[in-house]
């Protein structure tokens, strides 16, 4: 297959349109457990009947780097929309918040577990002994439940067309609590749009869902300390902030 029109690049990653197929190209570097992971996480996404592009292969794609190969979606991404219609932003927030509730309504058992990935991405951060114990306490003391949490919601994962909007990129896939999603995409608004947008996301799913807004924000810490792994400098002193809000007794 030709691999020569580019669609997106990321630091370890290049994504390909290639006729009706779209091909995500890892670097030489990338783990093939963690490609094999993601096109797993992918698959069982679908299996749940989400509106999910359909896998078609996961192997050597370009020479010496692997990929995983995925049937192309026609359309254009929410977050392109939301730019070119800015007056529409809040009927698109509803359905982004009904679909994200639709994804929590799914169960897939096979699923890695929420939990076991936070605390996972505890011990990688660089923060000292103290707050990595109470951000595992804090981790530890949050209630079990088992949804499917999508782990990179947001505006750019979403395609929208005449058939829907389609859910890409499960790479961070997981099942448990659903706030911890919410708290996510909640630090992604923060991250990226401000602090406006993100409360107002966070307001009216905290409404639509019947759930407290303190409950959702008691993940804030361990979501942070999660995306400080990626080393993002222009994050480092945000996310500093959110984890240091830890109550210690």
């Amino acid at each position: 297959m030709e691999l020569k029109n580019v669609i997106a690049k990321r630091s370890n990653k290049t994504i390909y349109k290639s006729n009706d197929k779209c091909v995500k190209v890892f670097s030489t570097d990338f783990k093939h457990s963690d490609i094999l992971n993601e096109a797993l996480n992918h698959q069982r996404a679908v299996e749940t009947g989400l509106l999910v592009p359909e896998i078609l292969d996961v192997g050597v794609v370009d020479g010496d780097k692997w990929g995983i190969v995925t049937e192309y979606v026609e359309g254009k991404t929410l977050q392109e929309l939301i730019k070119e219609n800015p007056d529409k932003f809040d009927e698109y927030l509803e359905k982004f918040v009904d679909l994200q509730l639709e994804i929590h309504s799914k169960k897939s058992p096979l699923l890695n577990k929420l939990k076991d990935k936070m605390a996972r991405k505890i011990a990688e951060t660089s923060f000292d002994a103290t707050t990595r114990y109470e951000l595992n306490m804090r981790l530890d003391s949050m209630p079990k439940h088992n949804k499917v949490c999508h782990g990179d919601f947001k505006p750019s994962n979403i395609i929208v067309n005449d058939n829907g909007w389609y859910v890409i990129d499960w790479s961070h896939a997981t099942q448990g609590n659903a706030s911890a999603d919410v708290a996510r995409t909640y630090l992604l608004f923060m991250l990226n749009d401000g602090e406006e947008v993100a409360n107002k996301y966070l307001n009216l799913f905290c409404k639509k869902s019947d759930t407290a807004k303190q409950y959702v924000l008691k993940w804030l810490p361990i979501v942070a300390a999660s995306q400080s792994v990626k080393a993002i400098e222009r994050e480092r002193d945000f996310l500093t902030k959110w984890v240091d809000v830890v109550e210690y007794e």
